[in-house]
């Protein structure tokens, strides 16, 4: 055993957290003021600081939707993100051109997340909109970005099938290998049609 000094634990890990590449290098996840060793010039770079809220990038599903953003930028498209943690896919989404962005997550902490990345990314005051939770206006959307619990997405899907316009695109992330059949049943249910 060994007796460790107290310090902040919710931030120390932030000492290993480095620079992270999505989509081949058209995107990459920056800790505070730290650079990539080599960017394709032409790549975008978000700051990120999580606080005390989830979503780095370092996680399977977080970096299975920023590859996915990375391939399919959502230039000029209304997005919705569904329990948006740090902020960090709806600042992503906002960097990669979409044009409205609502942030959704039950946790206050993630909101303030959120703003503060959206702040540190130089984006515009009102550029994310964020909420506790969904409400009827959430409606319309071309692109809604869902990365949390398998059971979540199955008691939220009558509601997250109402969010996307007809024609737009539902990502659902977070789920394990074998959640994945309980998940899709539950969205086909609600008429959904997978990809």
């Amino acid at each position: 055993r060994q007796r460790l000094a107290d310090q902040a634990w919710e931030r120390a890990w932030l000492a290993h957290f480095r620079p992270l590449s999505f989509g081949d290098g058209r995107l990459w996840i920056c800790p505070g003021d730290q650079q990539p060793a080599d960017p394709d010039p032409a790549a975008v770079q978000v700051r990120l600081d999580p606080g005390l809220a989830f979503g780095t990038g370092t996680h399977p599903t977080t970096a299975l939707c920023l590859d996915w953003l990375a391939c399919h930028p959502p230039t000029g498209q209304r997005v919705l993100d569904v329990g948006c943690g740090s902020g960090i896919l709806a600042v992503v989404a906002a960097r990669l051109g979409a044009t409205r962005i609502r942030a959704i997550d039950h946790d206050p902490q993630a909101l303030l997340a959120t703003a503060a990345n959206a702040r540190l990314n130089g984006l515009a005051e009102d550029a994310i909109d964020t909420a506790l939770a969904l409400d009827e206006a959430d409606t319309g959307f071309d692109l809604v970005l869902a990365n949390i619990l398998a059971n979540v997405l199955i008691d939220l899907a009558p509601r997250l099938a109402t969010t996307p316009r007809p024609g737009g695109r539902l990502i659902l992330s977070g789920i394990l290998p074998e959640q994945a059949a309980g998940v899709r049943s539950a969205d086909e249910a609600q008429g959904l049609v997978f990809e």
